[in-house]
């Protein structure tokens, strides 16, 4: 932990838990467990960290997210930010940064040889990883029981790189591949038979990181309707959850 530590000052500086930061965003710097990454496999880009956020920073997030007003109305379910993000998106951002570092960077050198005589893929490319910012955009979802989201791929709009952190409730997330000579959003048809869906359990406080295939060839949806929602077997059960996503706008030339 020293270790990681010492390095993480080393690349990024001190500690962001200074003066000018509010009380939402300095309560969370009780240390996140050192972030455990996993590949899902069948999509290439596509990456997990499920122990991404300690209870006590995902009970901060919670209510810096609610504490803006942005859901006073119960008619209210989204919003979005461009540019100017909040303190603690900011810091979130920072924090999936030095994840995917200790990662990449740290666990195992970058481009490392593995066993098999390949190469060790990275999170994110270091030119996305470096970028700044790294997010300029967010968008926030409340979901109640039974609301989720149609099967997309994230408008073109957004570079390569984007980053959903999962609150309050699990849910599973499925992948299809998007169809050759379909559009970037192509609905679901429940029985094609080239479809595959690989499913993705999200956890309170996780992190999915999508860049490459898993971003631009993999349409992502979640169905929280009654029998959609099964894990190994068992239905989860329904609650409110929060879904933060951190993307980055194209620039325009």
């Amino acid at each position: 932990m020293e270790n990681h530590e010492e390095l993480l000052r080393e690349v990024f500086g001190e500690s962001s838990d200074s003066e000018d930061l509010d009380p939402q965003t300095k309560h969370h710097q009780t240390r996140d467990p050192i972030p455990s990454w996993e590949q899902i496999k069948e999509i290439n880009g596509l990456w997990l960290c499920r122990g991404f956020l300690s209870p006590q920073h995902q009970s901060s997030l919670v209510s810096a997210v609610l504490n803006e007003g942005w859901f006073n109305e119960d008619s209210h379910n989204q919003a979005m930010r461009f540019g100017d993000l909040p303190a603690w998106a900011i810091e979130l951002s920072s924090s999936i940064r030095e994840a995917v570092f200790l990662e990449d960077h740290v666990s195992e050198p970058i481009n490392s040889v593995t066993s098999n005589g390949g190469t060790k893929p990275c999170i994110l490319p270091s030119n996305l990883l470096w970028r700044e910012p790294l997010f300029d955009q967010l968008i926030v979802n409340v979901y109640h029981p039974g609301e989720g989201i149609c099967a997309h791929v994230d408008l073109m709009r957004f570079e390569d790189g984007i980053g959903i952190v999962s609150l309050e409730s699990s849910c599973v997330m499925h992948f299809t591949r998007v169809e050759e000579g379909g559009s970037d959003i192509v609905e679901h048809r429940e029985n094609h038979p080239l479809t595959t869906k690989v499913p993705v359990l999200l956890t309170p406080g996780s992190l999915v990181i999508m860049s490459g295939e898993a971003r631009y060839l993999w349409k992502h949806e979640i169905n929280r309707k009654p029998g959609f929602q099964m894990w190994e077997g068992q239905e989860l059960m329904q609650e409110r959850r929060i879904s933060i996503t951190l993307r980055k706008l194209c620039q325009v030339d």
